[in-house]
């Protein structure tokens, strides 16, 4: 969202902030960087500092309307100061990525300063010697996966040693705000927004009753389609599906695989399938094996997959996705029929009738008591998210990504899954609830037999492997 053509968030993106009154919903993403060396500290800081001014958001904090007569709103803050928001420290010997991921993990699972930008950036060094990390935590109000890879531009390079980039921007001026400018800002857009939404009523219902006449069984049965689709996304979720990852609690593991991204594709071709389906066949498969290890069967779980509704003209930043809810199969023992049932569920999920009213209907919800939407989330078994990364070789002030990885927020879940694909490798973020999963290296020995499952297929090639790291 471009925080300057309108200020005040979106349905769905106040949605996410209300919802994290409870703080096993909180929506943090955080994403870490493993460097090849020590990267220019002063180049990094310029560069910090440049994104600022440039990406939208990344100055902005949130302030709320008095007696909530409007949506949260993004102010420029006045008291920005990028130090706050890029640190630098060392990690302690000996040195390791398992302690990166101890404190990317550690980061993830506290909240934001909501009186400040809702971004941080942590470079550790001392990793194996020379080599470093970028630990970059964003809350999902700022950005989604997608986004978030297309606001890397401006902090990552294409070559080790770029150009200088020309004077630095002009800072966006900061705003102070009184609660009376905040009471009459908020009147005005909701009148400016009901002027909008009785006008666009008018043309929708024009056209609505035009195809009425011309069509009507048609028309009635594309409504009441729309009206199923609407109730399939909200309905309640009471039960969880698996009988063994049912705790919850705010406590958190990291782990990670690798996959090879020709192989995961390759697998998923020829099938006639995509690589979503590849990954999440894998997953499946992965949790399957888990349940067998403990001595369960489950025939599908719940999934919640972020889906993408973002065009080619929306600004950079912002969230554009919607989350949909449903199952998939975890009783096939075929891979490739697995795939397939699960690349019907897929599409299903992403051709729901309602995605497009998915903001009015995060609107509606606004409106539900908290506990309402956090039962419902704390039923989803998992969350998987498949975001399509950056395929040449990047560089952070001189020092070479070797590896990206993503951390999404499990949002109530046991386990979020996450696919960041960069330079032909697919790295896969493990988040797990210990509650539900308090052994989280069997569950990443079970995913890494999943994906090892799924690459297998291509060809009878057995050459290939996930490589595994917790």
């Amino acid at each position: 969202m471009n925080h300057h053509d309108d200020p005040y968030m979106r349905h769905t993106d106040a949605f996410t902030w209300y919802m994290e009154s409870d703080p096993l919903l909180r929506s943090t993403i955080v994403s870490v960087a493993v460097l090849d060396r020590h990267p220019d500290l002063d180049r990094l800081m310029e560069r910090a500092e440049r994104a600022s001014r440039m990406s939208p958001g990344f100055r902005h904090t949130v302030v709320h309307s008095p007696w909530r007569l409007a949506n949260p709103r993004w102010v420029v803050d006045a008291d920005f100061d990028v130090r706050y928001h890029a640190r630098h420290l060392a990690v302690p010997p000996p040195g390791t990525l398992e302690q990166v991921y101890e404190f990317a993990c550690q980061t993830g699972m506290s909240g934001f300063d909501r009186a400040r930008p809702l971004w941080e950036f942590t470079l550790i060094d001392g990793i194996d010697g020379d080599r470093a990390a970028l630990v970059m935590k964003l809350h999902h109000s700022l950005t989604d996966g997608v986004g978030g890879m297309e606001m890397a531009k401006y902090l990552f390079d294409i070559e080790p040693n770029a150009q200088l980039l020309g004077p630095m921007p002009d800072a966006p001026a900061g705003e102070r705000l009184s609660s009376r400018d905040l009471t009459r800002d908020a009147l005005r857009h909701r009148i400016t927004r009901a002027a909008g939404l009785s006008a666009g009523a008018v043309r929708s219902g024009g056209a609505a009753a035009w195809q009425l006449l011309r069509h009507p069984r048609a028309a009635v049965r594309d409504g009441a389609g729309l009206l199923g689709s609407v109730a399939r996304t909200v309905r309640p979720v009471t039960t969880t599906l698996s009988p063994v990852m049912r705790d919850r609690r705010l406590s958190w593991r990291y782990g990670s695989l690798a996959v090879p991204l020709d192989a995961l594709r390759g697998s998923a071709r020829a099938a006639g399938l995509t690589l979503n389906d590849a990954f999440l066949g894998a997953v499946s498969g992965g949790l399957l094996q888990y349940h067998e290890r403990h001595g369960s069967t489950v025939d599908q779980l719940r999934v919640t997959m972020p889906i993408s509704v973002r065009r080619a003209d929306d600004p950079i930043g912002g969230n554009r996705i919607t989350l949909m809810r449903f199952t998939i199969p975890t009783n096939v023992p075929d891979p490739v029929e697995r795939m397939r049932a699960i690349d019907a569920r897929c599409l299903a999920a992403r051709h729901e009738p309602a995605i497009p009213y998915t903001n009015a209907i995060a609107g509606a919800l606004n409106v539900l008591p908290r506990s309402f939407v956090g039962d419902m989330l704390k039923h989803v078994d998992f969350v998987a998210s498949n975001v399509p990364g950056i395929d040449v070789p990047v560089y952070l002030a001189g020092a070479h990504v070797d590896e990206w990885y993503a951390f999404g927020p499990t949002i109530g879940a046991a386990m979020n899954v996450t696919l960041v694909s960069y330079d032909g490798t697919c790295y896969v973020g493990v988040t797990v609830d210990t509650a539900a999963i308090p052994d989280a290296e069997t569950m990443l020995e079970c995913l890494q037999d999943g994906f090892r499952e799924i690459i297998d297929l291509r060809a009878g090639d057995t050459s290939h492997s996930a490589t595994q790291g917790l």
